[in-house]
């Protein structure tokens, strides 16, 4: 997948779209944003090579945005999974995006990095042609979602295993 660039630049943040280089990157954030116990299973480097292949069998419809300040490592990250959805008479191309896995490392929080790479997703999506976007948001981070235009919805419905 080609990198697109420059998407944003905040306050020395660069917001961009990730590519194959930046699997390692994407990783490791995936892991430091993971449990404790999820840590100790497993290695990391097993973890980047699992990823790897994740990342390869689903580059269509999983994108990556991440941040960097002036140095090449990533300091953030957000997901939108792009779902194609049953075609209707007269709407063959239909399709929405759901925001995952947003993820900033705590000594790059404060400076609106969250903000810019979920933007970023968002608008991929809609640039994309999703009908809508959707995130899951821990209780903290609603704030932030409803200040980037995201509302509650009574027809979004959830079913827990």
């Amino acid at each position: 997948m080609a990198r697109t660039g420059l998407h944003e630049r905040l306050q020395g943040v660069r917001i961009s779209q990730a590519d194959t280089d930046d699997v390692a990157g994407l990783a490791r954030l995936l892991w430091l944003n993971s449990s404790d116990e999820e840590l100790e299973r497993r290695a990391v480097d097993a973890f980047t090579n699992e990823f790897e292949q994740w990342w390869a069998a689903r580059d269509d419809a999983h994108v990556a945005y991440v941040a960097r300040l002036d140095q090449p490592e990533i300091v953030g990250m957000a997901w939108v999974a792009l779902v194609a959805r049953p075609p209707k008479p007269g709407a063959t191309s239909r399709m929405s995006g759901d925001i995952q896995s947003v993820f900033v490392l705590p000594e790059a929080r404060g400076r609106g990095i969250g903000s810019a790479l979920v933007k970023a997703a968002a608008d991929h999506a809609m640039a994309a042609g999703a009908l809508h976007v959707t995130v899951h948001s821990g209780s903290k981070a609603v704030p932030v979602y409803e200040r980037l235009g995201f509302e509650s919805s009574r027809q979004l419905l959830q079913r827990h295993r």
